[in-house]
Formats: structure tokens, sequence, C-alpha cells
């Protein structure tokens, strides 16, 4: 399985869209510091995530939410009765 997700900063509150394989192990990068473009600007929440069968998926899925003009879409998704992702 493959997975889109959306995560948030605490500290800053941005946005960062991603895609993995392995969702946990991702999210534990991120907040250790081992992601270069997230580096220093956790603590990162995992607000969304969609499942995919195939790596192309969900980078199809990815580069859409990247290209949005309006990011009012993406607020609306990880708000938590939308989210898609456990607590």
């Amino acid at each position: 399985m493959y997975f889109t997700y959306i995560i948030k900063s605490v500290k800053t509150g941005k946005l960062y869209i991603g895609q993995t394989n392995n969702i946990e192990n991702r999210i534990w990068k991120h907040n250790s510091n081992k992601v270069f473009s997230t580096k220093n600007r956790g603590p990162w929440k995992l607000n969304y995530v969609k499942e995919f069968t195939s790596r192309s998926e969900a980078m199809k899925y990815e580069r859409k939410l990247k290209s949005l003009k309006n990011k009012d879409y993406l607020l609306k998704i990880i708000e938590p009765r939308n989210s898609n992702c456990p607590e």
C-alpha cells in the first residue's frame, strides 16, 4: 500500500504534502529532522492520509494536491471532522 499525506507543523502552521509506502516511518523521519524540506520546522502532526494500491497513483494525487491554486481545499480536507487520519 502507498499513501499520500498532509502534515502540519505545530510550530509554524505550514503544510507539507508527500507520499510514502510506510506512513509511520515517514512521520518519524519528519519529526526527527531527517527530511531536508521539513528539517527544523516541526514538530509535525499528521492531518490527512489517503491510501492507494500503487505508488504511481499516490504520486499522481500528491502532484494534484501540490498544484492546487485554491489552498482552501487543502484546509477543508484536513479539518478533523473530514480527515481520514486516526488520532
